[in-house]
């Protein structure tokens, strides 16, 4: 009997004691007026804390992307992708936040591009292209593979090597821009990019990755440097720290835009090709959308074929001729193109 009867006391006492504040946590979430939580730029996401078991949660604040917001937010100024909306509210005498992820899309389908090819010229077959800028008429090429990664300064025309550096073989290059006079390098996976001076190669410093975990492409616009890292997001590098200090995220209307690779500035657009496609995408540096696509299949077809021919990869923008000059990884061409829309 007496062992009947605590039983029944401790059931009665853990119900007494009612939900955790895990459990109830559980029940609360961050509703908006889009049912997936996914809104098309331009639009305003209104929102609440959904909480059906009516708990006394204190004042409930919230946040956008880190900054106090009170039901809505207008979307039409923002950069595209993920962003994390979130409730703070008080259980139990302790503060919790509900966390909610939104994603904003470009509100119109990227144009399509064409090309017409204006020149071929002969570029290094053993090449395994990685970055290619003109900086003052000069062409500059990095290369990858490990115990292959160079950095070189190329005639274009002729396809003849003008300057070359061999990087240490425990190196993977990947992309490289020219900036008031130095070169910036980056490497694969070793988390590391190198800064040299365009007319001498002399190695002047090195730089870290603090937030990204891979180097791909990078470009510049004169004043700052972008940089991705295989995902769908660019960095903005300080250009006197070289730290990255934030991003955009490459969206269309569909979704993200991921494997970013090769970046080059044309014209205050973003232009970047995906590891393994033979599409380049044009890219708003401001709010991640992506504007454009570029077709460039055909130019696949256009090389000589061999055992280790691989793809697309290599943009340079040449102001002089307002053109954009196209090659690959071991390929024997170099394709100067004008673009069209289609």
């Amino acid at each position: 009997m007496f062992k009947s009867l605590t039983i029944i006391f401790l059931s009665a006492l853990a119900i007494s004691c009612g939900s955790s504040s895990a459990e109830k946590k559980k029940s609360l979430s961050v509703k908006t007026n889009s049912e997936n939580h996914v809104f098309t730029i331009g639009n305003t996401m209104d929102f609440s804390l959904n909480n059906p078991k009516n708990y006394d949660l204190g004042e409930v604040t919230f946040s956008f992307d880190g900054k106090p917001v009170s039901s809505s937010v207008d979307l039409s100024n923002i950069r595209l992708g993920e962003h994390q909306l979130v409730a703070q509210v008080n259980l139990d005498g302790e503060p919790e936040t509900i966390q909610q992820t939104i994603t904003v899309m470009n509100d119109m389908a990227p144009k399509v591009y064409t090309f017409n090819i204006v020149n071929e010229y002969p570029h290094d077959i053993t090449s395994y292209t990685q970055g290619l800028e003109f900086y003052k008429g000069e062409l500059y090429e990095s290369t990858g593979q490990y115990g292959e990664s160079k950095l070189r300064k190329v005639d274009y025309k002729t396809g003849e090597v003008i300057q070359n550096y061999d990087l240490p073989k425990e190196y993977f290059a990947e992309g490289l821009t020219v900036m008031n006079d130095k070169v910036y390098q980056l490497t694969w996976k070793r988390g590391t990019g190198f800064v040299y001076d365009a007319n001498s190669f002399e190695k002047l410093s090195s730089f870290k990755y603090n937030e990204s975990k891979e180097g791909w492409g990078i470009c510049n616009d004169g004043q700052v440097l972008y940089k991705s890292d295989g995902t769908e997001k660019i960095w903005t590098l300080n250009p006197e720290t070289l730290m990255e200090e934030s991003y955009v995220q490459a969206y269309h209307s569909k979704g993200k835009v991921v494997e970013l690779n090769e970046l080059e500035w044309v014209e205050g657009k973003i232009y970047s090709n995906r590891w393994q496609k033979n599409g380049v995408a044009i890219i708003n540096p401001v709010n991640g959308a992506v504007e454009g696509v570029i077709d460039f299949t055909p130019l696949h077809n256009k090389v000589t074929q061999h055992p280790k021919l691989d793809v697309l990869n290599g943009i340079a923008y040449n102001p002089e001729t307002k053109t954009l000059f196209v090659t690959g990884k071991r390929w024997d061409k170099l394709f100067e193109v004008e673009i069209v829309e289609k």
